[in-house]
């Protein structure tokens, strides 16, 4: 039998490749939709967990006894108890703890730790030139981790894959087919302002902006547009539509896209800051030097025509870090004997609590603490709490602030 004559592995079905590609994507789509709507159930949306003294405590630095002489002077208002008779507070009434705080405690200004008069708002990416490299687990576990700790963030999704705005608890494929999404804002034909996109989410202090396959689109209109000279050019595109939001966050969280295109790029020229995930593997470090340097000449040449870009730092973390791994601790080290305190020292840990949270679009902040066994927990947090609070130093150096 010639190969003319072989059956093809489609022939049963009598469909085209490109048939049973679409076939698939359906019944995907049909089971993630219904995989999600059994998690979330009763509501299709997201909502979040409360959370117990203990964790307000370590949010807001007040400690237990004064949480619990505050409540029982009458000061701070009164929350719901579980069945053991243990307060439990939502996001919102921690929020209105720190207010209060903030207007009554000694150094009140602590308990705000977001923009003050003068302050310019940080615009963070998450960037890699390689894909698994945590860009979106990092993203939205800051983004979360900040809200909590009580700045006002706004997550901007810049992938068109949407892993974020999946992790909010949207179904971008069903949601944003046509329009809702960041591309809107940033499209050359009718932009609209950020703000008719941006959208509330489950989490207090926490606003999005969301991706959808639409925003792939970006990339050749960009060089259509660049080809005719259209204004405003890419590199002003997402500083522009932020700038009409500005007065309403202290810090933005912008998921990049795992390769270096106008996309990326229009992240990047918006941001005052960037954090580069890296998995301390050969491969990957290489990969990552490689994103490097493309982005290095990138951003000359641009700052040539445009000016100098204003970020205020730009800082590595290690990613799906294993400490028992030797290969891994070997390249850690040796990526921080290159490039020294530009590497975050806290990695992020690879946690199987972590992949399993994800698999119902939750992070480790969602997750009930009864989900996890103690010692696991423990751990995954302080690697979490760590690589976010090392980057908050930073954030309030960048507004002239002390952190010792």
């Amino acid at each position: 039998m010639n190969d003319r004559t072989q059956p093809s592995l489609f022939s049963h079905q009598a469909e085209s490749i490109s048939e049973s590609i679409i076939r698939n994507a359906a019944m995907l789509s049909e089971a993630l939709d219904n995989h999600m709507r059994h998690s979330f159930r009763p509501d299709t949306r997201k909502s979040l967990r409360k959370f117990t003294p203990a964790e307000v405590s370590e949010l807001t630095g007040i400690s237990l006894s004064n949480l619990r002489t505050r409540h029982q002077e009458g000061d701070f208002p009164e929350v719901e108890t579980d069945a053991r008779g243990r307060r439990m507070y939502e996001a919102a009434e921690i929020a209105e703890i720190r207010q209060i705080m903030a207007e009554t405690g000694r150094n009140g200004h602590i308990y705000q730790p977001g923009r003050r008069d003068g302050d310019a708002m940080q615009v963070i990416s998450i960037v890699n030139f390689k894909g698994g490299s945590s860009k979106t687990t990092t993203a939205i576990h800051l983004a979360q981790r900040y809200a909590l700790r009580g700045y006002r963030v706004l997550a901007v999704d810049m992938d068109p894959q949407a892993s974020l705005t999946t992790m909010f608890g949207y179904r971008p494929e069903l949601e944003f087919v046509e329009h809702g999404t960041i591309y809107d804002a940033l499209r050359y034909e009718d932009p609209v302002p950020l703000s008719q996109v941006i959208r509330k989410t489950y989490f207090h202090n926490l606003d999005l902006a969301p991706a959808g396959l639409l925003l792939s689109e970006y990339e050749t209109e960009t060089a259509y547009a660049l080809q005719h000279r259209m204004e405003p050019p890419f590199t002003q595109r997402l500083a522009i539509a932020l700038d009409e939001v500005e007065a309403e966050y202290d810090i933005v969280i912008i998921d990049c896209p795992p390769q270096l295109g106008f996309t990326t790029m229009t992240a990047l020229l918006a941001s005052t800051g960037l954090v580069i995930t890296v998995v301390p593997s050969m491969l990957d470090i290489a990969s990552m030097a490689q994103f490097m340097e493309l982005a290095g000449e990138t951003v000359k040449t641009l700052e040539e025509q445009a000016g100098p870009t204003d970020w205020k730092f730009m800082k590595f973390m290690i990613a799906r870090y294993e400490p028992t791994d030797v290969p891994q601790s070997q390249m850690a080290g040796f990526l921080k004997s290159i490039l020294l305190d530009q590497v975050l020292h806290t990695p992020m840990l690879k946690s199987t609590a972590i992949s399993d949270a994800g698999m119902t679009q939750q992070t480790v902040y969602e997750l009930e603490p009864s989900q996890l066994v103690r010692k696991t927990r423990d751990r995954i947090m302080e690697s979490v709490n760590g690589v976010a609070d090392e980057l908050e130093q930073i954030i309030q150096q960048a507004w002239g602030r002390r952190t010792d």
